[in-house]
């Protein structure tokens, strides 16, 4: 499943939250799945060790309130957020790109386990219940299916590591040239055709 988060984006949408005011650590977690529709919700060894590392940057500042403890944004912090409101446009948008990505990978692996249980019930049902060894197709057919699984695999994390370098390149006040993307895009469609004349030979 690809990532919602890029490297780094994690830090700066906590803090964004704590922009909104002061939170406990379960509420922070709530609104991370709350805004992810449910896709996200990370747990207390992801968030913590960030919220203390923001209190350790002077960004954010905890109180304990019985027996919670609630974090809230300090100046420095607020300036950073601030600054970095772009930024932060660009994680929102990214977010509802993974959010969608995520939703699309989730629906496509039902749609393929609810096929093969049709097509198991359907094998059960013609055999009359009697075990039988797998056909030479429907060995193929698994095989394909894993195949297919593997290049979700390796077409998301391609997407997730050049996203995050072309973002991260503009975030540290590169220019980001048009030719760039020109030929990512021309790269992206000669592989494109070339899976689609391979599956098609």
């Amino acid at each position: 499943m690809s990532p919602v988060f890029s490297h780094g984006d994690l830090r700066l949408y906590l803090l964004s939250l704590l922009d909104e005011g002061p939170r406990h650590g379960y509420d922070i977690i709530q609104a991370l799945s709350e805004r992810t529709g449910g896709t996200y919700t990370p747990s207390a060894g992801t968030i913590y060790p960030r919220l203390a590392k923001l209190e350790a940057e002077g960004l954010v500042t905890k109180i304990i309130d019985g027996r919670k403890t609630v974090y809230e944004i300090t100046p420095a912090g607020h300036a950073e957020v601030s600054a970095r409101a772009g930024e932060i446009d660009g994680i929102q948008a990214d977010l509802a790109d993974s959010v969608r990505l995520i939703a699309d990978e989730v629906r496509t692996s039902m749609r393929a386990a609810m096929k093969s249980l049709r097509a198991d019930l359907a094998s059960a049902t013609r055999s009359d219940h009697r075990p039988s060894e797998p056909t030479a197709s429907e060995d193929e057919r698994g095989r394909s299916r894993a195949q297919v699984s593997r290049a979700d695999a390796v077409i998301n994390e391609f997407r997730g590591r050049v996203r995050g370098d072309l973002r991260a390149f503009v975030a540290r006040g590169g220019t980001l040239d048009a030719a760039v993307v020109d030929a990512l895009e021309s790269a992206l469609a000669d592989a494109a055709q070339g899976i689609t004349h391979a599956l098609e030979s």
